[in-house]
C-alpha cells in the first residue's frame, strides 16, 4: 500500500481499510528508518493515524497544518511525496527532522520549539480573513506544549476572537518525560468524557425515535446534560475560554478522526478537537518506554537496545556531581522545564524528590521561580539545553542578572551537536555567561 502513496490525492482514494493496511506499513517503515539512522520515534508512531486522516480531510497547501514542535512530522513527510528522502535523516545534506518550509510546500511553519503552533496558526488565520480567502487552518499542538506560556496566550487570544481555527490537542500524558501540573490536571479530567459522550450519543439516538414526545424529550435531557457535564468535566476549561470543544476521540481511530474533522470544518469560530493518542503506538517496546523512545540512536529492533553502547556524557556527569553537592549543601534545589533526562537530573530527582521541581514546558517560569528561589535563600540550579534558554532571555536578565541572584544556570548542548540538529529550526546556539 505504501508504494502507492506519492502525494496526500493518493491517500484520499483510498477506502478505509485500506488507510488502515498504510496505517500499519508507515509504522513498520519508520521503524526500520529510525532504527537505522536514529530519530523521533515514538512521537511518529503515535500520530500515524491522526496524519492520514487529516491528509484525507483537509487540502494541503492550499490548507495549512502547523505542527507544534516539528518532530512528529515523519509521517506527513511520507506522505508528501519524502518517503524515500526519510531515509535520508540525520545523514550529511539529509531530509530534516523537522517541518521546513524550503523542503515542502505542504510545510507552511519551521517549528522546532514547543507552544508556537497555536500562535502561528492564528496568525495565518487572521491573515487568511484579511484577504478573503476560506482555507482551513489547524494547529497540532500536543499536550505536553501546552503547558507552555505561549500556548496558553494564543488560546486566550483565539477564543475570543471568533476566528475560524481548528487546534488539535494530541494528548498522548506525555511530553519528552511523564507530563506534570495543573493543565495535566485538567486533561485528566477531560479524558473521563468519552465514556459519558458515548452514552449521550445512544440515549439521543434511542429517544429521538419515540413519537411526539421524542425531540421535544431530547431537548430537556440536552438542558439537564449540560449541568452534568459540568459535574463531570469541571469547569470545561476549553468551552470556557471561548472554543468549541470535541471529544476525546480515539487518535488511533481513522473513521472516528475523519467524522470529527470533517464536523469541525462546518463550524464556525474556534474549534479544539482532544485526540487521545498512545506515544509508541504498534512498537510494544517504545509504548513501555515511551521517553526512552522520545529521541534515540540506531537501535536493534528485536530488543529495543541501542547499536552502540552509551558512553558516560556531559549530563551524566554533571548529575553526578550535582548529587554530591546537594549532599552538602542542603539549599541546593535543581528546576527543570520537563527535560529531566535529558539534562541529567534523574539521579537527583530520585535522591532529593522534595528538591526538585520539574515545571513543565515553561522556560520563563523556571527562571522566575529559581529567582524567587534564590531571593529567598536558596541555591537554584537550572540546567537548560542552550536552544531553549533564549526563551527566557528576559528573565535571565531582569529577574536574575539586574538583582544579582546566587542563580546557577548550566547551559547544555551549546555549540556543535549532533546530526539531527543541523536542519532543525534550534540549529542556532547560545552560550549564555
Amino acid at each position: 500500500m505504501l508504494e502507492k502513496i506519492s502525494s496526500p490525492q493518493d491517500v484520499k482514494e483510498l477506502n478505509i481499510e485500506e488507510k488502515k493496511e498504510l496505517a500499519e506499513e508507515i509504522r513498520k517503515y519508520i521503524l526500520e528508518v529510525v532504527s537505522e539512522n536514529g530519530g523521533h520515534l515514538a512521537s511518529n508512531l503515535g500520530v500515524v493515524e491522526l496524519t492520514i486522516a487529516l491528509h484525507s480531510v483537509f487540502n494541503l497547501p492550499e490548507d495549512k497544518i502547523v505542527w507544534d514542535v516539528g518532530h512528529q512530522t515523519y509521517v506527513h513527510k511520507i506522505i508528501t511525496g519524502r518517503k524515500e528522502q526519510l531515509k535520508t535523516l540525520r545523514k550529511l545534506n539529509g531530509i530534516a527532522g523537522f517541518p521546513k518550509t524550503k523542503e515542502s510546500e505542504t510545510d507552511c511553519f519551521n517549528t522546532g520549539h514547543s507552544s508556537t503552533s497555536i500562535s502561528a496558526a492564528l496568525g495565518m488565520a487572521r491573515a487568511r480573513d484579511l484577504k478573503g480567502e476560506n482555507n482551513s487552518v489547524l494547529a497540532v499542538i500536543g499536550d505536553g506544549a501546552l503547558t507552555g506560556g505561549m500556548a496558553l496566550e494564543a488560546l486566550n487570544d483565539a477564543g475570543c476572537s471568533q476566528t475560524r481555527l481548528t487546534v488539535i490537542l494530541n494528548d498522548n500524558e506525555m511530553s519528552i518525560s511523564k507530563n506534570i501540573g495543573g493543565v495535566n490536571m485538567l486533561l485528566t479530567k477531560l479524558r473521563t468524557k468519552r465514556t459519558y459522550t458515548k452514552s449521550s450519543i445512544s440515549i439521543k439516538k434511542i429517544i429521538n425515535k419515540i413519537p411526539l414526545i421524542g425531540k421535544p424529550t431530547v431537548k430537556v435531557i440536552q438542558r439537564i446534560k449540560r449541568s452534568i457535564k459540568q459535574l463531570i468535566i469541571p469547569k470545561m476549561f476549553f468551552e470556557d475560554i471561548g472554543f468549541r470543544y470535541l471529544g476525546p476521540v480515539d487518535g488511533h481511530n481513522i473513521e472516528e478522526l475523519e467524522r470529527m474533522l470533517k464536523i469541525s470544518k462546518q463550524l464556525e469560530g474556534p474549534v479544539l478537537i482532544h485526540v487521545l493518542t498512545k506515544k509508541g503506538k504498534g512498537y510494544k517496546i517504545a509504548e513501555e518506554n515511551p521517553d526512552k523512545f522520545h529521541a534515540t540512536g540506531p537501535f536493534d529492533i528485536e530488543t529495543g537496545n541501542p547499536k552502540k553502547e552509551k558512553k558516560k556524557d556531559y549530563s551524566k556527569v554533571f548529575g553526578d556531581k550535582l548529587v554530591e553537592l546537594a549532599k552538602q549543601n542542603e539549599k541546593i534545589v535543581a528546576i527543570t522545564a520537563s527535560m529531566k533526562d535529558g539534562t541529567g537530573l534523574t539521579t537527583f530527582a530520585n535522591e532529593f524528590p522534595n528538591r526538585f521541581f520539574d515545571i513543565g514546558i515553561a522556560e520563563q517560569h523556571a527562571l522566575g521561580l529559581a529567582a524567587g528561589m534564590a531571593k529567598a535563600g536558596m541555591i537554584p540550579i537550572v540546567p537548560i539545553y542552550s536552544s531553549f534558554y533564549q526563551r527566557g532571555y528576559d528573565q535571565v536578565i531582569h529577574d536574575i542578572a539586574l538583582q544579582n541572584l546566587p542563580v546557577v544556570m548550566c547551559v547544555d548542548r551549546a555549540g556543535v551537536v549532533g546530526a539531527d540538529r543541523r536542519d532543525s529550526p534550534r540549529n542556532i546556539r547560545y552560550v549564555i555567561f
